[in-house]
């Protein structure tokens, strides 16, 4: 169902989960700070470069920012209108981003290995939080931007077959329908394993 990971062998593979969630959290930080294009391009770059690193097929990357371009058809032209194409500019490579990094992290990482890293890291907290409830929640949350982009991309490979590649309804309504059917399913294997409360 979230089989997002891609097996290989490079260095990002082999860079332990909890390192790599430290580094993700931190880069977004200074994405989310740089204040011009140029700098966000540079940084954009950067991250680019990680999916040669990683060997990651230019296909698999490509699938992962589908549902980031649908959003930033809408948000970038009136991001444009009402503040400039500069901020509009800025606001969509900061977005691209900062999910090309989540997604370089899901594909190089098994889910298994970034909920044992969640879990290790607040230990040391176990009195005031739950670290295995904490750490399903993160690892679901990284996985549900790759998991929505592959039900965008079969959604609009079901409306091309259709012959309806114009209508928005096409779109929006089955990816809500199936998002919804996935967050059930995944409720229901959450109440399996005993987070029902």
């Amino acid at each position: 169902m979230i089989g997002a990971y891609v097996a290989g062998d490079s260095l990002l593979h082999r860079t332990p989960a909890g390192v790599k969630l430290g580094l993700l959290a931190a880069s977004v930080v200074v994405i989310a700070l740089l204040p011009a294009w140029w700098m966000l391009a540079i940084a954009l770059s950067v991250v680019l470069s990680g999916f040669a690193v990683a060997r990651i097929p230019p296909r698999v990357a490509a699938r992962q920012l589908v549902p980031v371009l649908w959003i930033l058809a809408i948000a970038a032209p009136l991001n444009a209108l009402f503040s400039g194409w500069e901020s509009a500019l800025v606001m969509s490579m900061r977005l691209a981003g900062c999910v090309a990094l989540a997604a370089l992290v899901t594909l190089t990482t098994q889910v298994s290995a970034i909920l044992d890293a969640a879990q290790r890291g607040l230990r040391p907290l176990a009195p005031r939080i739950d670290a295995d409830r904490v750490g399903i929640v993160l690892a679901m949350t990284i996985r549900a931007v790759p998991l929505l982009a592959e039900i965008v991309r079969a959604v609009l490979e079901a409306r091309k077959a259709r012959g309806a590649e114009a209508s928005l309804r096409a779109v929006a309504v089955p990816v809500v329908v199936r998002a919804l059917q996935t967050a059930d399913a995944m409720g229901e294997a959450l109440v399996a394993r005993g987070f029902d409360d």
